[in-house]
């Protein structure tokens, strides 16, 4: 079964060898379907431009998206790749055979060099249509451009470099101002600074390149045909305008460094990877002769920019006697070299070719290859066609190379994206580490992969490895979902036997102390975990029996706190007696269930302690539920018990302001069996009214007579307005508290007055003091001597009443007199009654002609009016409208009964005759029309409608009837 499995996984590893335009196969793993839906594409993607030029192109450059190309000897085609269908065509005016060397184009796609072959140079702007001749630097045959990617910009270079055939490199600058005919040139100033040399003298500057670096730090690479030179140095504060004559100034006296080869192709080629625009380069690659150099660029480094070099060799049949490379192009995995007639890819890690595109010879031989890095595209053209290489995800199988050069890290962030290749990358790692005894790392990459569990396990098992399985179960549990419950518990409860087992062997130990109190912590944080919180609390049952069973007391507390189990921790410290301890965590935790559960145990040990526990939690517990643990520790009876309670009672009532019935229940009971003192005080600071007490009258009055509290019963008898019976009882203690007793019904006379005969037989018959009945009688002013004089004895003279029957005289006397008085007064005041009303029948008000109803506004002499005293004048039947609504429903019945009966008498008559039927017709038994005018006039006319008491009792009623608010709202719109 393992041989078929190995040959499988083979074959498998064997097909994933990546190809060109052949997708890799990604290596099946446990946990994983590894299903290919659909071809993946390859990484390099070539393409032909759909592009017939007028003539052969004899270079070309991208950058920036923008495309320059010479076609023939005199004619230039512009092309913004993001409008293709707008070429721009330019003449360069040239009349001579010179033909077109090289061109260069800096990183902004703004500035073109066009070097001759004539020593001439051209130099042709983004946004201009004039090709200019830059004078000073004629004479020199231009090989390569270093172009300032810190201050070009899109109108000026910026200091740049130039290196020549004849080995010398100058600094320049152009400005893309133009000015009229004697304008400035757009080379500003073209100056020497330094010379590269090879053993036979001066040798062609192949290549330049200019970076900046971090902390100002600058570097130029430059290349010849055989060696490679580094120039480095800081550029003085403030000197951008001095551009690189400071960082040359340096090597006057001393060449740079330098790497050199002796083979040689008679040029060289030198290329960067940039990961994005405008930041430093990361690698570099140099086509020369023995091969490629490839390495990373580390600009702080302060010796030398190159690290990690190494040289891969030519493939077969390319090289100086083969088929020689005309470029080369770098992408972040791969070098491209550019032969007459295909394109090969090496792969920077492996040196293998992973793409060799041939191309028809119908298109001629490839002349050179260019690279945009502003979009990674890569250009190649022959004479007649132009290519595009598209680059799609190429580092999809990059960490397969770096997993097999144990390099677990670069493979791991290459492939964090696809899980399948991390689960392999890390299931490697962590058989790395195994077999290099790195037993905790591996545990941490086994953790993270989905191999098998059981298979993990018994490999730290075997190798006696348990602080590695541990740490592998951690990570395990970490990593589980909120529903896999079971599998959390089996974990915890195994990690949990773990530490136990290994505290309990180190525990003995006296030179294990160290290891002891560091497996201790280990095992604290991971109960504390709040990773792990969910999972522990889920199986705490097991935790703490596991806990038991290894006799853990310090931990099992220590966990059931961290599980916030304080009931645990409580009953813990009881069962060791611990009273104190376990009344801490209480107030800690402030849990009012676990004060109700473990109050009775406490009190019987801690009373005052507790007492002033509960008093600090103030509001947070219920009095009601500490009550039972009260009345079990007070049945003892001892003052210090009673005291404890009592102490809490009157907290509860004077400053929380308890009104629960039962708590003042209590606490009078425990006032009746204690502290009699306090009792009546706190009768009557509650009140005399039975609605505001809180405590049961019923009760407070059976518990005060069980007790023999009787001011305390009389107060209550009180509060009930049971006062006869407060009148009884109190005169059995004090006459005093009887008379106060009695003077409490005060809207009942009648009442207070046969208390008052209560108090005077008692003070008569029992204590037979004639003086303080009568000091009895002056104090309630209801008594009369008559009232109390049947309680005295037969044998009691006279002249122990003398004075109170004088004063009772008197008092008649006064009586009568305050009598005729008033009647007097009544009659003085009946007969202005009656002069007032015989002036009132003789008032009279004058109309004028020209007034007017008050209601309807017409004249008011038109029909019969009203006229009142406050000067409002109305029409009868306008009066009569106004009125109707304001009446009662009887009154408006009554109205309407005086108006039908009016209108059914005969009118006045104007003979003798007529008047004395009418006159008989009244007399036979009906109402007179004056008499029905009489009383037409009483519910009429009273009072003015405008002045009277139905103004005032209309005030509330809408201006608008509600029945009729529609068809009012409608009329205004």
């Amino acid at each position: 079964m393992a041989s078929i499995l190995d040959e499988y996984e083979d074959s498998l590893s064997r097909s994933a060898v990546l190809q060109p335009g052949c997708p890799s196969v990604g290596i099946p793993h446990s946990g994983y379907v590894n299903a290919q839906l659909e071809k993946e594409v390859p990484i390099f993607t070539k393409q032909r431009i759909d592009f017939t030029p007028s003539e052969r192109i004899t270079s070309l450059v991208v950058s920036c998206n923008q495309l320059c190309m010479s076609l023939g000897k005199d004619t230039l085609l512009r092309i913004d790749l993001g409008k293709a269908n707008e070429p721009n065509h330019m003449e360069l005016g040239r009349k001579d055979d010179a033909k077109v060397h090289k061109m260069f184009l800096d990183h902004t796609g703004s500035h073109l060099l066009i070097a001759l072959s004539s020593t001439e140079v051209l130099y042709v702007n983004r946004n201009g249509q004039k090709v200019r001749p830059l004078a000073r630097w004629k004479g020199q045959l231009v090989e390569s451009v270093g172009w300032n990617k810190a201050l070009g910009t899109e109108t000026s270079t910026g200091p740049i470099l130039v290196g020549t055939a004849q080995g010398q490199i100058f600094e320049a600058e152009i400005s893309a101002s133009e000015g009229g005919l004697f304008g400035p040139a757009p080379d500003l100033y073209f100056r020497p600074l330094y010379v590269l040399n090879e053993e036979g003298g001066p040798a062609p500057v192949c290549s330049l390149e200019a970076e900046r670096g971090p902390e100002g730090r600058g570097f130029v690479i430059a290349t010849t045909r055989q060696r490679l030179f580094q120039f480095i140095g800081r550029a003085a504060e403030g000197a951008e305008v001095q551009g690189f004559s400071g960082l040359f100034a340096a090597y006057t006296d001393h060449p740079p460094p330098f790497r050199e080869f002796p083979s040689s192709l008679g040029y060289s080629e030198l290329a960067f990877y940039t990961p994005k625009l405008r930041s430093a380069p990361r690698a570099f690659a140099w086509m020369m002769g023995d091969g490629v150099l490839y390495g990373s660029l580390d600009c702080g480094r302060p010796d030398s920019l190159l690290s990690e070099e190494r040289v891969w060799e030519y493939p077969d049949g390319v090289g100086p006697g083969a088929s020689p490379p005309l470029a080369i192009v770098l992408t972040q995995f791969h070098f491209l070299l550019l032969l007459a007639d295909r394109v090969e890819a090496v792969c920077t890690l492996t040196g293998q070719v992973v793409l060799r595109d041939h191309f028809l010879e119908k298109f001629g031989p490839l002349k050179h290859m260019v690279k945009d890095s502003s979009t990674g595209h890569l250009w190649a053209y022959t004479e007649r066609a132009v290519f595009r290489y598209h680059v799609q995800r190429e580092a999809r199988d990059v960490w397969r190379t770096y997993l097999d050069m144990n390099r677990f890290d670069l493979a791991k962030e290459y492939c964090r994206e696809r899980p399948d290749c991390l689960d392999t990358v890390l299931a490697r790692e962590a058989d790395f580490c195994f077999r290099q005894r790195r037993y905790l790392e591996s545990a941490r990459c086994y953790a993270l992969t989905q191999s098998y569990f059981e298979e993990i396990a018994l490999k730290f098992l075997e190798a006696r490895q348990e602080e590695a399985l541990a740490e592998f179960l951690q990570r395990k549990l970490a990593s589980l979902k909120p529903a896999e419950r079971t599998q959390a518990t089996l974990l915890t409860t195994w990690l949990t036997e773990l530490y136990l087992s290994r505290l309990g062997a180190l525990q003995g130990d006296p030179e294990a102390l160290t290891l002891y109190r560091e497996t201790r912590e280990r095992f604290r944080a991971f109960l504390s975990s709040p990773r792990h919180k969910e999972w522990l609390f889920a199986s705490r049952a097991s935790i703490h029996e596991l806990l038991a069973s290894h006799g853990d007391t310090e931990h099992m507390v220590y966990f059931a706190v961290i599980m916030q189990d304080y009931e645990r921790v409580v009953a813990y410290h009881c069962q060791h007696e611990a009273y104190e301890e376990a009344l801490a965590v209480l107030a800690r935790h402030r849990d009012p269930q676990l004060f109700y559960k473990f109050s009775p145990i406490l009190i019987r040990h801690i009373p005052r302690q507790l007492v002033d526990t509960w008093i600090e939690q103030g509001s947070r517990l219920d009095a009601r539920q500490l009550i039972p643990a009260l009345v079990n520790y007070s049945q003892g009876g001892e003052a210090q018990q009673v005291s404890q309670a009592i102490r809490y009672m009157e907290f509860c009532v004077n400053v929380l302001g308890e009104t629960e019935q039962a708590i003042h229940n209590y606490l009078l009971s425990l006032y009746a069996r204690g502290q009699p003192a306090s009792l009546l005080a706190y009768l009557e600071q509650a009140g005399a009214s039975a609605h505001r007490v809180h405590y049961d009258l019923k009760y407070a009055l059976r518990l005060c007579a069980e007790h023999g509290h009787h001011r305390a019963c009389v107060h209550v008898y009180k509060v009930l307005e049971l006062y006869e019976e407060a009148v009884d009882l109190a005169l059995q203690v004090d006459v005093d508290l009887a008379k106060q007793c009695a003077d409490l019904p005060e809207e009942d006379e009648e009442l207070r007055k046969k208390l008052w005969l209560k108090i005077a037989r008692h003070v008569v018959q029992e204590e037979e003091d004639v003086q303080t009945a009568m000091a009895c009688l002056a104090s309630c002013p209801l008594l009369k001597i008559e009232d109390v004089l049947p309680f005295f004895p037969d044998f009691v003279t006279i002249d122990h009443f003398k004075e109170a029957i004088c004063s009772s005289l008197k008092a008649y006397n006064h009586h009568i007199q305050e009598l005729q008085r008033e009647m007097e007064e009544a009659t003085a005041s009946a007969q202005r009654i009656r002069r007032d009303l015989q002036e009132l029948r003789g008032r009279y008000g004058t109309v004028e002609p020209q007034d007017k109803c008050a209601t309807c506004d017409f004249p008011l002499l038109n029909r019969p009016f009203y006229l009142f005293l406050c000067g409002h004048m109305f029409h009868a039947d306008c009066l009569l409208q106004a009125v109707r609504p304001g009446l009662p429903a009887y009154k408006q019945a009554r109205l309407e009964e005086l108006q039908r009966k009016l209108g059914a008498a005969p009118p006045p008559a104007k003979g003798s005759t007529r008047a004395k039927e009418a006159e008989g017709v009244a007399a036979a038994g009906g109402p007179s029309r004056e008499q029905l005018k009489a009383d037409l006039d009483e519910l009429v006319a009273a009072e003015c409608v405008y002045c009277g008491e139905l103004m005032i009792r209309s005030i509330d009623r809408p201006f608008i009837d509600p029945q009729r608010y529609e068809e009012e709202h409608l009329s205004w719109l």
